[in-house]
């Protein structure tokens, strides 16, 4: 409401007159507040704790659900559900490379297509090289294995000084022939399989369709692929959107650190461990280097075969005690490499999947889906730990695990 107050003026005779004039509202100046707020807070902060806990709880039933959906239909359907799975894979592993160019501006299309031709050129020319090279060193392998049962228990009875029993140096030969005669008869064996598989027309057909269509379907996965995210967020009610996409999030976390971030470590140790054991001139040095590195995946067992086909490497071939110190050297180095500068800036601190988990699960699957089932243990394992986390810490919340009355 406006105040009126008195003031001096003059009026139409001159005469001084004191007059009312309006007085103006006073005017207290208010804080300055920032153009644009952004609100941070937890993704639950829109729901209760009873809330959160049932959508923590349907969230984490039904990731159960599909994987069991998925291993149901591998076994069922398992000519169809491969190549899906394989072209949803591909799709995932390459998706951070087609976001990137499309964040520098690159239409999708073009990015995805870019991205093809690339890994078609790449995977093309390791063909190409590696082939011949895998070949060459597969025709080793019996000579290897024959090298092996009758020079290596001399020298290491000479290392000893001691001859070792009759029937250890029995069982070695015999192993070291019948590998021969086993890798000799590989050849054939496989082609009469092949001819066989050939012959079941159908079978044939199907699965060669299933190899060519995946990379029409993971091109198609990929380019689409914000959309069928986004598909997938769509469907999740409103209220509960962060927490799940959080969750997602954490399931994405831990799959691209050890899918993506082993498969570069994997491939960055086999080239080390390959131009090493190539340098000190043993044998078979790229495969002994390929299976290193890529066995690194299963944690100890690949460093643990590629070091003692490195030793046998070493004993067949023997040129001088450098040999063997570069063939340490190069085990010595990229165990360092990998532990201290490769997975700290490949993958990083978000794999939560330790070594033991992972050898169980790579058993335990491999036992009960066959081959399939080796394939997925990781990625299920990654899965399963975030459920079960999201699950163990909803529980310590629950009047049951803290002992207080629940609220009202």
């Amino acid at each position: 409401m406006k105040r009126r107050g008195a003031v001096i003026g003059r009026n139409k005779r001159g005469k001084a007159q004191a007059v009312k004039a309006p007085v103006l509202p006073r005017v207290v100046e208010a804080p300055a507040e920032p153009a644009l707020q952004v609100v941070r807070g937890e993704p639950e902060a829109l729901l209760s704790e009873a809330e959160a806990r049932r959508v923590d709880f349907v969230w984490s039933a039904v990731m159960v659900g599909v994987l069991g959906l998925v291993f149901a239909l591998l076994s069922v359907f398992g000519g169809v559900a491969i190549p899906v799975l394989l072209a949803l894979a591909t799709a995932y592993v390459l998706n951070p490379v087609v976001t990137g160019l499309e964040r520098r501006g690159v239409d999708r299309t073009w990015g995805t297509s870019a991205v093809f031709v690339a890994c078609t050129l790449v995977t093309a020319g390791g063909v190409l090289y590696l082939v011949p090279v895998f070949r060459d060193e597969a025709t080793k392998l019996p000579e290897f294995f024959v090298r092996a049962s009758s020079q290596v228990v001399p020298q290491v009875e000479s290392l000893l000084g001691r001859p070792l029993p009759d029937l250890l140096r029995q069982r070695m030969t015999e192993l070291g022939g019948r590998a021969s005669e086993l890798l000799q008869s590989a050849g054939p064996t496989a082609a009469r399989l092949v001819a066989s598989f050939a012959g079941n027309t159908a079978r044939f057909v199907a699965t060669l369709l299933g190899l060519l269509v995946v990379p029409v379907l993971a091109f198609f996965f990929l380019q689409d692929y914000p959309r069928l995210v986004e598909l997938v967020r769509g469907l999740v009610p409103r209220r509960a959107e962060r927490l799940v996409s959080q969750r997602f999030a954490e399931v994405d976390d831990v799959l691209s650190a050890f899918v993506r971030g082993q498969v570069t470590v994997g491939a960055i140790l086999s080239v080390l461990y390959s131009t090493g054991l190539g340098f000190a001139r043993i044998d078979m040095a790229i495969v002994i280097g390929f299976i290193a590195g890529f066995g690194n995946m299963v944690p100890y067992l690949g460093t643990g075969v590629g070091v003692v086909l490195a030793l046998l490497g070493v004993m067949l071939s023997w040129q001088g005690a450098w040999q063997l110190a570069v063939v340490v050297g190069t085990f010595v180095v990229g165990q360092m490499a990998e532990g201290f500068i490769i997975t700290p800036r490949v993958v990083g601190d978000k794999v939560g999947l330790s070594s033991m988990a992972v050898i169980i699960a790579i058993l335990a699957f491999g036992e009960l889906f066959g081959f399939t089932g080796i394939l997925l243990a990781v990625p299920t394992t990654a899965i399963l730990k975030v459920v079960l986390r999201v699950v163990v810490e909803r529980y310590q919340k629950t009047s049951v695990y803290t002992g207080e009355k629940p609220t009202p």
